[in-house]
């Protein structure tokens, strides 16, 4: 998500507080705020997917993909 979106989610935050929104600049805000959410969850499943431990036996286990590509994550 570009720093250009984040800042519309901001204005439109700050206007809808200050006068409130329109029906387009709500149906807007929704839109963006779930493009920076669904954003959000894939850079941490990235970051969760690049995570190995290593077992009392000494083996170690690649999180990412034991679970990461599960279909609905």
């Amino acid at each position: 998500m570009d720093s250009q979106k984040i800042e519309r989610i901001n204005e439109l935050y700050h206007k809808s507080k200050a006068e409130g929104l329109t029906d387009e600049e709500r149906k807007e805000q929704q839109i963006l705020r779930r493009e920076y959410v669904d954003s959000f969850k894939r850079n941490l499943r990235g970051q969760l997917d690049q995570i190995s431990i290593q077992e009392e036996d000494g083996s170690i286990t690649n999180l990412g993909e034991k679970f990461g590509n599960k279909e609905g994550n």
